[in-house]
């Protein structure tokens, strides 16, 4: 172990006397409470559902799903950076009812350009708690129970009745407006050729890990 230790401390120190590329931008995560029963982890192309506080590093809030707005928890999809990147990075492998303390650098966050009231290079922290973890249509074990046609592509009615079924299975009555703007979020950012359907190429989401 010490060897692998001064191994990876030497080839760092040469990688930065040689101008070598610098370490990327990593999520502080603190767990804050996890339950003691955790039947599935979140992954990427999981929905989760949230309640989330977010501050500024000099403690501010700026806001609060509990205190702000309808005072709901959001639903997102895990890995596709529909929320800020940190939260993709910083939400993996969570569990429904745990909570986490995230820090996250500008880079992650909001970067040089900041975003409404976020000032640019700001380093956020949210304290976010994980209600429900449900499948999404982005997981690979789902398409062929997405295609309903078996023509390997998804249409925009295909991902939209997974949604339903999926939302009918959990004991949650249909939300047409919340599953019309899922669909548009999805093809949106995996249509890449605009032809009105999601080829299995298209649908295959790259992890991180890979």
């Amino acid at each position: 172990m010490l060897l692998t230790v001064l191994s990876w401390l030497c080839s760092s120190l040469l990688a930065s006397v040689s101008g070598g590329k610098l370490p990327e931008a990593e999520v502080n995560i603190e767990v804050m409470y996890r339950p003691f029963l955790c039947h599935r982890k979140s992954k990427y192309g999981d929905i989760l559902l949230v309640h989330h506080e977010g501050y500024f590093e000099n403690g501010t809030m700026f806001h609060s799903s509990r205190a702000q707005g309808d005072k709901q928890p959001m639903w997102f999809t895990l890995g596709i950076r529909e929320a800020i990147q940190g939260w993709d990075k910083g939400l993996q492998d969570m569990c429904a009812g745990e909570k986490r303390k995230l820090v996250i650098p500008p880079a992650l966050a909001y970067g040089k350009e900041g975003k409404g009231k976020i000032p640019p290079e700001s380093t956020l922290t949210f304290i976010i708690e994980v209600l429900e973890i449900r499948n999404g249509p982005r997981s690979h074990e789902s398409f062929q129970e997405m295609d309903l046609n078996d023509d390997w592509k998804l249409s925009k009615h295909e991902v939209k009745e997974y949604l339903r079924k999926e939302f009918e299975r959990h004991g949650y009555p249909p939300n047409d407006t919340l599953h019309e703007n899922m669909v548009e979020d999805i093809f949106a950012k995996e249509d890449e050729n605009k032809d009105g359907f999601i080829s299995s190429r298209e649908f295959t989401y790259k992890h991180d890990e890979l």
